[in-house]
């Protein structure tokens, strides 16, 4: 709360200062610290498929015979509070723009039939293996064993315990652990909440033809926060699932929409060739430095990405080990690791590809918006190009709404459980957590959309304590599978 009080009250005070203190740390963190990044995602991704895939594997989360929610709920759970607003928000523009601007790991030229493969392989390098594997991983098992089989409290800090002990769990130093883990999520999810306020508004102009300025956004904001804060209070089993079905459910039925009655042949050739590029220019992107790259480049794009999904590694993970139990770890890292980022894939080249063959035959011409990262602009722009025009515009603004909203609920439930330390938090806990983050997107959004972006960067600085934090799952993660297997007469 001291973070949120002293980030809203530096910015009404002196913004500018602010943005530039923030810029410089920014700039410096993307510089020294993306290729720490970006190792740590490609550890974090092979030893945990080469865990799931050991005798270790078949241990059971939670010390539970049986999974407590059934695969579909639970897939639900995993897909929309990982991918969330982000991936919804990025789907339609990011791959537009690198097949309009073609990425560093490539040389193809840029808006020709040979650079779309490659832009949608980069973007898929941001949303796919690694960036899944470190949201709900290696830290889950740490945190699942730790919590379930030695009754630790369900916090960032007990990802530290195998390495410091009791200490971390009473000390200070473990207090100031969650905290920055807090502040990390903080951040994160202020964002997308915030920038869901400003497409909803500039969508309602374009297509309804409502005001787009801050009373807009406020009301769309104070709609969000009630639908959010009402799903984390009626807990994991009700709102969270509720809302995570109905969002899959209606985003099935905009990509059978999208390929029954659009590009269909262009969308089947481009999703196999993209996932080809992806495999085999796969370490190509991955490790990619400024030394190669542009320096701009890599800020704004793989190092950003990057770290964001490092803040949300640590409460993504205590949420992961609540909602696995019951599951085998081969489930939990398979599900999270592989086949979500897969059907992240597909809902890119829906949507992303979609937008790049449009760009293509010219039905659209997103390059000037895109050169100025207005991402609203093209996802609405390539929504209204598709089968149904203003309807399937609206139905992909609410499936946007709901995915922030269940990035709402799930966060504001995990941030409870930090400060509960068990996984059943008291519901005003919740209500607390999921108000706060509206307040501060409110005053951000009233002070300019720019503060909103200048929080985004601020998810790059937090990524390094964190990284830190997550860094020894690496060893402690292999550990407590094994641990967890012997307990239960598999090894």
């Amino acid at each position: 709360m001291g973070f949120i009080v002293l980030f809203v009250g530096l910015s009404i005070y002196d913004a500018a200062w602010l943005t530039a203190q923030i810029d410089i740390g920014f700039a410096w963190t993307a510089k020294t610290m993306g290729s720490f990044f970006q190792l740590l995602l490609l550890a974090t991704f092979f030893i945990s498929i080469g865990v799931a895939l050991s005798r270790a594997g078949r241990a059971k989360v939670g010390n539970l015979d049986e999974p407590e929610i059934s695969t579909f709920r639970w897939l639900s759970m995993v897909m929309c509070t990982l991918l969330a607003g982000g991936g919804v928000f990025f789907a339609a523009g990011e791959p537009v723009y690198h097949f309009v601007v073609t990425p560093p790991a490539f040389d193809t030229e840029a808006g020709t039939a040979a650079a779309v493969a490659p832009a949608l392989a980069q973007s898929f390098m941001h949303w796919g293996f690694l960036a899944w594997a470190v949201l709900g991983s290696l830290a889950a098992i740490v945190l699942a064993y730790a919590h379930y089989n030695q009754g630790k409290p369900l916090q960032p800090r007990t990802l530290l315990y195998p390495v410091f002990g009791d200490w971390i769990l009473t000390s200070w130093v473990g207090g100031v652990v969650d905290a920055l883990c807090v502040i990390a999520i903080v951040a994160g999810t202020v964002g997308p909440i915030g920038f869901l306020a400003t497409q909803m508004s500039y969508g309602l102009q374009v297509l309804f033809g409502f005001s787009n300025g801050f009373f807009t956004q406020l009301v769309i904001l104070m709609l969000l926060a009630t639908v959010y804060i009402a799903s984390a209070m009626s807990g994991v089993h009700k709102g969270i699932q509720l809302l995570s079905r109905f969002n899959v459910f209606l985003a099935l039925a905009i990509g059978a929409v999208i390929f029954v009655f659009g590009p269909t042949l262009f969308l089947t050739n481009v999703y196999l060739q993209s996932m080809g590029e992806y495999v085999t220019s796969f370490f190509a992107m991955a490790t990619l430095t400024s030394e190669t790259a542009p320096e701009w480049w890599m800020k704004w794009w793989t190092v950003f990405f990057f770290a964001w999904f490092i803040g949300y590694a640590p409460l993504m993970a205590i949420f992961v080990a609540r909602i696995s139990r019951g599951r085998t770890i081969r489930q939990m890292v398979i599900a999270v690791a592989v086949l979500a980022p897969i059907a992240t894939t597909i809902w890119f080249t829906l949507l992303g590809g979609s937008g790049i063959y449009y760009q293509l035959t010219g039905a659209v011409d997103l390059a000037k918006a895109l050169e100025s990262f207005s991402f609203d602009v093209a996802t609405l722009s390539v929504a209204q190009a598709l089968p149904g025009g203003a309807w399937m515009a609206g139905a992909i603004l609410l499936l946007t709404t709901i995915f922030v909203a269940t990035t709402g609920d799930s966060m504001s439930y995990a941030i409870a459980v930090v400060g509960a330390g068990h996984d059943e938090p008291h519901v005003a806990i919740r209500a607390f957590w999921g108000g706060a983050m509206a307040l501060m997107t409110g005053i951000l959004l009233y002070l300019g959309g720019g503060q909103i972006g200048v929080l985004q960067q601020f998810i790059v600085i937090t990524a390094i304590p964190v990284s830190l934090i997550i860094l020894p799952s690496l060893w402690t993660g292999p550990r407590a599978a094994m641990a967890m297997a012997r307990e239960q007469n598999l090894l």
